[in-house]
């Protein structure tokens, strides 16, 4: 029995973490959940599946969601806020945690449980982006998994194995292109909220919805596959792949090239990552290659999609860089959710952020932090530097 912490359970990847948990009952056992406002979804995934141990974003909900259950007959350890994150993602009873928290919150937890010695299903991309030198030396040193839960990671993990890494000349990286694929820049001026919100193949939250149709969640698996797979960034190449059909390929220095195909479908990486290395059976649809029609490709427009030009920057320039480009995305993306700025402001601001930002080489956790906050500072004209 293999049993779970999910950092983020009540979003699109913990919940679809859940479902795969169903499947395979007689195997898979959770042992701590943490969430963060959806109070009424955790109550009902804390009844079904009875972990020891959960979180809530802040005390006051914690103290709601306690007397919530106070009638019920089963009644877990309760936590809050970042420190509830952490005591869920260490907790004694896990093998495993699934982050699947969204943004920076993501790294002291993931750090706790590396700590801990867990293996991590990463999903939290931000992690990697930010602190992807300490992350990768901690895991090395603690002798844990990172086992990638992102379809376009999980592609290339896959596509790697049976292979010596140092074969690998090339990873091909692919993206649908998002809603607004052939776009040009006058016409971006012109995108709502809710023509952004409607991804054409994925269905996801928010903000990654938001990001996919910058490319920006592009850019930032570039600098997650770089810290994954020990790759240089000369060495990662973006393809739109506009069906989503081949999630991504890795070619090797023989020119041979090694593809994951399959249907849209999340719960396939959760699997893979989950039960890695062995496979196991899951409900869902099958790819019928007589009835696909076709799959094509198109080189990225690095001028309209000017985000992932940025990410690419971001990540040469190393040091503080990436986590200035993931900040002010996050702020950013949060005011185009909230109708403050129009679309095109998200690169704008990234590029803003990044032209006033002073680079810091090696950064620890408190640098990291620091710089997190003094983009939210500058963004909110607190300060006139990065």
């Amino acid at each position: 029995m293999k049993r779970l912490a999910i950092l983020g359970s009540t979003g699109s990847i913990g919940t679809q973490t859940l479902e795969v948990v169903r499947e395979h009952a007689d195997e898979l056992q959770v042992a701590g959940l943490a969430a963060g406002a959806n109070i009424d979804l955790l109550k009902k995934q804390i009844l079904e599946f009875r972990p020891g141990i959960v979180s809530i974003g802040s005390q006051e909900l914690a103290i709601q969601l306690e007397k919530e259950l106070a009638s019920s007959s089963f009644k877990p350890e309760i936590h809050y806020g970042m420190e509830g994150l952490m005591a869920v993602a260490g907790c004694p009873e896990s093998d495993v945690v699934v982050t699947a928290v969204v943004g920076m919150m993501g790294i002291r937890p993931t750090m706790e449980a590396i700590r801990s010695g867990k293996d991590i299903a990463l999903a939290n991309k931000e992690t990697l982006v930010t602190a992807g030198h300490l992350i990768m030396k901690m895991a090395e040193e603690y002798g844990v998994a990172i086992l990638p839960v992102d379809s376009e990671h999980s592609a290339i993990f896959q596509s790697l194995q049976g292979n010596r890494r140092e074969d690998l000349d090339r990873i091909l990286l692919t993206a649908s292109g998002g809603p607004f694929r052939g776009y040009s820049k006058d016409m971006l001026d012109h995108v709502t909220l809710e023509q952004a919100l409607k991804h054409p193949n994925w269905a996801m939250g928010k903000k990654i919805t938001i990001d996919s149709s910058t490319m920006v969640n592009k850019g930032l698996e570039v600098m997650e596959a770089h810290w994954l797979f020990d790759a240089d960034y000369d060495r990662i190449q973006v393809l739109i792949q506009p069906q989503s059909i081949i999630h991504s390929m890795v070619q090797y220095v023989d020119g041979a090239i090694i593809a994951q195909l399959g249907t849209p479908d999340m719960k396939v990486p959760i699997e893979y990552a989950l039960f890695y290395p062995e496979r196991r059976s899951l409900a869902g649809d099958r790819l019928d290659f007589a009835a696909l029609s076709q799959i094509t490709f198109e080189d990225p427009d690095y001028e309209v999609f000017r985000g992932l030009a940025l990410a690419f920057e971001a990540g040469r320039a190393g040091g503080t860089m990436p986590t200035v480009f993931n900040a002010a995305n996050e702020k950013a993306v949060a005011l185009f959710l909230d109708r403050k700025i129009d679309y095109r402001d998200i690169t704008a601001w990234i590029e803003k952020c990044m032209n006033a930002h002073k680079l810091k080489d090696h950064p620890d956790l408190g640098t990291i932090l620091e710089t997190e906050e003094r983009v939210y500072r500058f963004m909110d004209g607190k300060e006139s530097y990065v």
